[in-house]
């Protein structure tokens, strides 16, 4: 990917999806329409069954939500505003959600609560931990299961033993916490392998479950979700001044809406307008198998932090290396802030605090920036990704960092991205940086990102690569390499 040519940079934001608004509810209607169905039989158990929504706010292909509208004559979807969602990251104090990531989540509730409102429910909104809320509700409403999406990481999993623990205070007859896998391509209970034996290497996971798995097909969901209980007050979607933060404008760059409705929306407009019309009309190639390469490498990382438990997020990772690392907090900030005098990270970090997002390519050069030729402790970088990726997960976030750090379960991950080569190679004209950094318009294509006394002075030389050598030679066509993967 050239960052030049796969963007279009104006002076004002560009929504994501960038699908006519006219269009957004009839796409997200028939995508709907495909993927329910009338013929879903209830069975088993009467009552009232809680649906516990965390990461996973969608309806689609939903087996929890599913398992629970079978098993059941009605269901209470719930979503927990947990307080600790909103302190600190674990070591730095960074905002463990940061406003633009806050502002993306209260979008995704938004869009669930009128999703599930045109399917006969709603989704009660309560502020509050889990494990208080939930017990609480499951006996008022005399509910008999609380279904939930399985998660993998420890804090999560934590909240999860508390609410069961919590649920299971009472008589034999107390309701239970059912966990329903649901946040990977490939399941769990496919793999040919126990994930206490996964394989240390990308590519032997890769071709192993290419060769002996299966992609299930998405579970339908009934087109009616009614009959919904009786709730005096749903609740709403808290504002950013509830949540105590400052609202954030995206005025510049891509502005990701939040949501079921938008994503179903992206994945049309990227596959059918922008893969030249999916490869003419799904014509597999090499195009569009890096798209399954990348959701096969988001599978791993979520099976991996099974296998590595705690270690993902220890200073020596998986394979507990010992290396001593900087925690000086001037060169962090000049990473964190984009003033590192190098226009490439300094583009791509500014990118990330206005927008929330920021490319593939761009978090593998950053991060090999921040741990090769600064030498911070790897656990900053990732920490302030948690603040400010509107697409964190623990799994991709801290699997992918581990791995540009060197400490990462599979040795053969220590890599450096040369900024020079990367500059090169994936904007060679300068369009990107002189975007992000609009002092450089003024420069010559060839010397925006090494303008030398033209811009900031530079933090820290680098390690290898010779600016020089790389400057005024025509681009050149590279795949994507192993890094970060979402």
């Amino acid at each position: 990917m050239n960052y030049s040519s796969s963007r279009s940079f104006s002076s004002s934001s560009s929504a994501v999806p960038g699908t006519d608004p006219d269009e957004i509810d009839e796409i997200a209607v028939r995508t709907f329409d495909v993927y329910s169905s009338n013929t879903v039989k209830k069975k088993g158990n009467k009552g009232i069954s809680i649906v516990w929504f965390r990461n996973d706010l969608r309806i689609l292909d939903n087996e929890a939500l599913l398992k629970a509208w079978v098993s059941s004559d009605s269901i209470l979807p719930v979503y927990c505003v947990d307080p600790r969602l909103f302190h600190t990251t674990f070591h730095f104090g960074f905002p463990k959600t940061g406003a633009l990531r806050a502002q993306f989540i209260m979008e995704c509730l938004a869009d669930l609560k009128k999703n599930l409102m045109k399917r006969g429910l709603n989704l009660l909104i309560r502020h509050g931990l889990p494990e208080q809320i939930l017990p609480s509700l499951a006996k008022s409403f005399t509910a008999h299961t609380v279904y939930a999406q399985m998660e993998t990481c420890s804090e999560e999993l934590n909240v999860e033993r508390l609410v069961s623990k919590a649920l299971n205070q009472g008589s034999s007859n107390s309701p239970k916490l059912q966990l329903v896998w649901g946040s990977t391509m490939y399941h769990i209970d496919d793999l040919p392998f126990d994930t206490s034996s996964l394989p240390d290497v990308y590519t032997q996971f890769r071709k192993s479950v290419e060769a002996k798995c299966s992609i299930r097909r998405c579970v339908k969901i009934p087109k009616s979700l009614a009959p919904s209980p009786s709730v005096e007050d749903w609740g709403s979607v808290p504002t950013m001044d509830q949540l105590r933060l400052e609202p954030q404008k995206v005025d510049k760059g891509m502005k990701f809406l939040g949501g079921e409705t938008a994503a179903l929306n992206r994945v049309h407009e990227y596959f059918w307008k922008k893969v030249k019309r999916y490869e003419k009309e799904r014509q597999a190639n090499d195009s569009t198998y890096w798209v399954l390469f990348e959701l096969i490498w988001r599978d791993y990382f979520r099976f991996l932090s099974i296998k590595c438990g705690n270690s993902l997020f220890r200073l020596g990772g998986p394979r507990n290396v010992k290396q001593t690392w900087s925690q000086d907090p001037k060169l962090f900030e000049s990473w964190r802030d984009g003033t590192t005098g190098y226009p490439l990270i300094d583009a791509n970090m500014k990118e990330l605090s206005t927008t929330g997002f920021m490319s593939n390519r761009g978090r593998q050069i950053v991060c090999s920036f921040l741990v090769r030729d600064m030498g911070i402790d790897w656990r900053m970088g990732a920490e302030w990704f948690e603040t400010c990726l509107l697409d964190y997960d623990p799994c991709s976030n801290y699997g992918n960092w581990t791995y540009g750090a060197g400490v990462g379960n599979d040795p053969r991950e220590d890599r450096y991205f040369s900024i020079p080569k990367q500059a090169q190679n994936y904007d060679s004209e300068g369009e990107y940086v002189a975007y992000w950094l609009p002092e450089l318009k003024r420069l010559q294509k060839d010397m925006r990102h090494f303008p030398g006394k033209l811009y900031i002075d530079q933090v820290v030389p680098l390690k290898f690569g010779n600016p020089n050598k790389f400057q005024g030679k025509a681009s050149s066509s590279v795949r994507p390499t192993k890094g970060f993967r979402r």
